[in-house]
């Protein structure tokens, strides 16, 4: 696809998101302020399907606001009585952080459903799932058929909030709000890991859509090139995803995303469940939780090995 019709998509679909929103001033803060980028741009100029565009902000303000807004109308306790107060959390100020006060996500459904939020869903439904908090992995398939079984059969109503998380705002249309980072696009891509997803577009300035020569070099090889990133393990666990749909990596970027791993405890339950932050942790959620539970001394590679494989094996 040509650079001013992808340019032009993704305005037109901004331009449709800002519309859904009542409030003036937060629409005015979201009109200047958003950036768009990740797997929807590479997919699009590879002819491929958008599975949901990814919505950044340039400043915590708008961030703030924007979230405040879908935290106003989203009203949980209302959701078929799910007991939880989701608000944001005033001590985080490097992100703006949704606090869910329960053992799940909030849902339009009453349902939850883990998912990767860093840049495509491997499927292309409209009923996101977003979210770092865990869930009982023996439900997660269930889950996902009842949630998806209900969504279809909800009269759509254009930009509502379907699923709030810590991380990230979904609504429907395939339009995702990612609140965990914010900045200029260089601080937003400082988070990824693949080249291919830092083309970006920005609702300022003359020239909205920015592809980068090494994003595009990359897409057009189908080749993973690691640009280093804040969560190694995260990227080590998305390979699969990526050589299932004939990417390739050399080597050398295994090395350099084990290099990182390495400077990381793992057998930190903080650290690890952090660096799992963006991957489907329907099974590592039981990792963590048993990581959590136990004594701190009698975490170590060994009993967590063990730990894996008595899960991944069941």
């Amino acid at each position: 696809m040509k650079k001013k019709n992808i340019s032009r998509i993704i305005a037109k679909k901004v331009d449709a998101w800002l519309a859904s929103i009542e409030d003036e001033s937060v629409r005015s803060l979201a009109k200047k302020n958003t950036i768009v980028t990740g797997g929807c741009i590479a997919s699009m100029l590879m002819g491929e399907a958008v599975n949901d565009f990814d919505i950044y902000f340039r400043n915590r303000d708008t961030a703030l606001a924007v979230a405040n807004y879908y935290l106003g109308i989203f009203n949980p306790e209302e959701k078929q009585g799910i007991p939880c107060k989701i608000y944001i959390d005033p001590e985080s100020t490097d992100r703006v952080k949704i606090i869910v006060k329960s053992a799940v996500i909030a849902s339009e459904h009453g349902s939850e459903k883990e998912y990767e939020y860093f840049e495509a869903r491997p499927d292309a439904s409209a009923y996101a799932y977003v979210s770092d908090i865990i869930v009982d992995p023996g439900d997660a398939q269930e889950v996902f058929e009842e949630t998806e079984s209900k969504a279809l059969a909800v009269e759509d109503k254009t930009f509502r909030p379907v699923f709030l998380s810590t991380n990230a705002i979904t609504l429907s249309s395939k339009v995702q709000i990612v609140m965990r980072f914010f900045g200029e696009p260089d601080e937003i891509h400082s988070n990824y890991d693949f080249m291919h997803c830092m083309n970006y577009w920005r609702s300022w300035g003359d020239d909205k859509l920015v592809l980068k020569q090494p994003a595009l070099e990359a897409i057009l090889a189908r080749e993973l090139i690691y640009v280093g990133s804040k969560y190694p393990v995260c990227s080590l666990v998305r390979l699969r995803k990526f050589i299932s749909r004939g990417w390739t990596v050399n080597a050398g970027q295994i090395l350099k995303m084990a290099l990182q791993v390495s400077d990381l405890d793992l057998l930190n339950p903080c650290v690890l469940e952090e660096q799992l932050t963006g991957v489907d942790m329907a099974y590592f959620a039981e990792v963590i939780k048993r990581a959590r539970d136990d004594d701190p001394e009698k975490i170590n590679p060994a009993y967590l090995i063990e730990i894996i494989d008595r899960i991944f094996q069941s």
